[in-house]
């Protein structure tokens, strides 16, 4: 694979181009970004995944949802349907996608979750609604120009910084470097326990922010058990397990369990995957499965895995979480 991306790279100056006079074209007015008068925040990334967004949008729902009227709005990746569609009770991870029925599992009496391929359209049939949302939590979709969110959250992972990237198909960023510049705050992700101030120091020059950009650190918590619908068992009483994942960067996960000398044996999926009949039934001779919450999601729908199936959840923690959740709440402000 990374033969195969090398061999693309004399493709990466076209797509670099053909993205910057995109973004360019937004930036001088002349595709048009429609604005909104209440506030909608942006969640994503310049890279092609794996860089917490899940956990980021789960977070600014508990922080906003004592104040606010909160939905979110995916574009729900992989799903079997098209168009605007709100979860309910009678949706799947198939029919939503699954971290927006992660949401909708976790938040549904804080959250109308929604999902629309359309952004500008999914807005204004959330804003239609007899209950309508005043606040609006837009996942993955920085790229998304057509709507011109009022703030801007950058993520980018620790171990994968876009400083040090480049675009598509060689690199892993869908745009170049200076789209960060639409960020009002970048969060850099998923970074290892009492990472130095030399190290915060050193990625902070390196993503070089503007003097509207705030640059904070976050690290993911793990749970110190497991859960299924009906269950819940501490990690360390299920030696050995299987761990399955499906998602773009399983590394710190591993790293986390191998620290604490967790026994298990790993079967790794690329991101979003669609389990085949025969994957299925692999999973099905195994005693004890642990998986994502996105990816228990999806698993817990067939019944055969329902007694052995168990989701590890993980939740952001932000450095000087006091000073993010002021700026968010006086950006959220500014949006009025």
């Amino acid at each position: 694979m990374r033969f195969l991306r090398a061999l693309l790279f004399p493709v990466v100056p076209i797509y670099f181009m053909v993205t910057w006079l995109r973004n360019k074209l937004y930036d001088l007015g002349l595709k048009k970004s429609k604005a909104y008068s209440f506030p909608v925040i942006c969640v994503g990334n310049l890279s092609t995944g794996g860089t917490g967004k899940t956990p980021m949008v789960e977070y600014l729902i508990r922080l906003l949802k004592e104040d606010f009227t909160l939905a979110t709005l995916s574009r729900g990746y992989g799903r079997a349907t098209k168009g605007f569609l709100m979860a309910t009770e009678n949706t799947t991870a198939q029919t939503l996608g699954d971290e927006p029925y992660q949401f909708y599992h976790k938040f549904k009496e804080d959250v109308v979750v929604a999902v629309d391929e359309q952004r500008q359209h999914g807005i204004s049939q959330l804003r239609e609604l007899q209950n309508k949302p005043d606040l609006i939590i837009l996942d993955d979709a920085f790229q998304h120009r057509k709507v011109k969110a009022g703030i801007n959250i950058l993520l980018t992972s620790y171990h994968n910084l876009y400083t040090n990237d480049i675009v598509l198909p060689t690199g892993n960023l869908r745009e170049p470097r200076k789209g960060a510049k639409r960020a009002d705050i970048i969060v850099v992700t998923k970074c290892p326990l009492g990472v130095s101030e030399h190290d915060k120091e050193r990625i902070t020059k390196a993503i070089n922010p503007e003097e509207y950009q705030m640059v904070f650190f976050s690290t993911i918590d793990y749970s110190e058990a497991v859960f299924s619908d009906s269950e819940t068992l501490m990690i360390n009483s299920l030696k050995p397990f299987t761990l399955v994942t499906g998602i773009a960067n399983p590394k710190p996960l591993l790293e986390q369990l191998d620290k604490n000398g967790t026994e298990y044996e790993h079967l790794n999926y690329k991101d979003h995957h669609n389990f085949s009949s025969a994957e299925i039934k692999v999973l099905e001779q195994k005693d004890v499965i642990v998986t994502t919450e996105k990816d228990y999601m999806r698993l817990k729908t067939y019944n055969t895995l329902k007694d052995k199936l168990f989701y590890l959840p993980i939740t952001t923690r932000i450095e000087d979480s006091d000073v993010f959740d002021s700026k968010v709440m006086e950006l959220v402000k500014g949006c009025h």
